[in-house]
């Protein structure tokens, strides 16, 4: 088996872990129930085995499989390497559109863009079935598909939806206990947002990721699946540069900093109605920036 094979290199590096909590000279299980284990083929436990005796981590002899030693750091799989396809194709697909300066009716052909993002011509498919429900994206019969426009009243709607789902989830946010992991992701944030400020002249095309994982942070801690799958088609829209204005593009960014800024020093002071207040500012200068800044039909 191909060593590029993303199963097989989650599943290999599952079993250094396996290995070090098991412990110098264990032994491992039968191939079955590794297999069984990680919901895997035989043939990859087989893959998975061989490239551990190579690197002289087990002794596989017939049924005898021995760990000589335990893994360290490089013996791994690099994380980039074992995402999910779906995590790999969104940012490239998000990228794709607004680094592309894409105009509506651009031709989207699945074989190209498979080969663009490094992954299989069936994922990019289904990413793209994701929002063509929506219209936003729209696949000519037995052909290529197509980036449509879309109406003001689409966008009005979308932001009407998009503020109920995420003032739930500022408020779950908020109520996260004081050690929850997500303060420090939004601590990281913060010193991501001032860093961009230092230099926003040169930096300010950055910004669409950066308020794509603030954004996401927030709407995480209300695990609700729906709330999840509506913002993938959010962060489509509102990312949607090709059919923006660029007037005023770094402008917009700079004030978009602030105003998440203010909503973390909110948070991080405990001032949680203050910060709720300046969210909610935050979302109707989204709104309004949004309907001034598309170019409509």
């Amino acid at each position: 088996m191909a060593k590029t094979n993303r199963t097989y290199k989650e599943t290999y590096n599952a079993c250094l872990d396996y290995i070090v909590s098991l412990g110098e000279g264990a032994c491992l299980p039968p191939e079955k129930e590794m297999a069984g284990k990680w919901s895997i083929s035989r043939s990859t436990v087989r893959a998975v085995l061989d490239h551990l005796s190579e690197e002289k981590i087990i002794h596989w002899k017939g049924r005898e499989k021995t760990v000589l030693r335990l893994p360290s750091k490089a013996d791994y799989f690099q994380a980039s390497e074992t995402r999910p396809t779906a995590d790999l194709i969104e940012p490239a697909f998000m990228q794709y559109i607004v680094g592309g300066d894409l105009a509506p009716g651009t031709v989207l052909r699945e074989s190209e863009l498979a080969k663009s993002f490094g992954v299989s011509a069936s994922s990019v498919r289904e990413y793209l079935i994701r929002f063509s429900r929506f219209g936003l994206i729209e696949k000519k019969p037995n052909r290529y598909w197509v980036l449509n426009g879309f109406t003001r009243e689409f966008a009005m709607e979308l932001f009407d939806v998009r503020e109920m789902f995420e003032l739930r989830a500022f408020d779950a946010f908020a109520k996260l206990p004081s050690d929850h992991a997500d303060w420090g992701k939004l601590a990281a944030l913060a010193d991501e947002h001032r860093h961009l400020q230092e230099d926003m002249d040169s930096r300010y095309m950055l910004f669409p990721r950066l308020d794509d994982r603030f954004h996401r942070l927030i709407i995480a801690a209300f695990h609700n699946r729906f709330a999840d799958d509506f913002y993938d088609l959010v962060a489509l829209i509102f990312h949607y540069h090709y059919r923006w204005n660029k007037t005023g593009e770094k402008d917009r960014n700079a004030d978009a900093v602030v105003e998440h800024l203010s909503v973390i020093n909110a948070l991080q002071e405990g001032d949680i109605d203050g910060a709720r207040k300046h969210f909610q500012g935050h979302l109707q200068t989204a709104r309004r920036t949004l309907l001034a800044s598309v170019a409509w039909d």
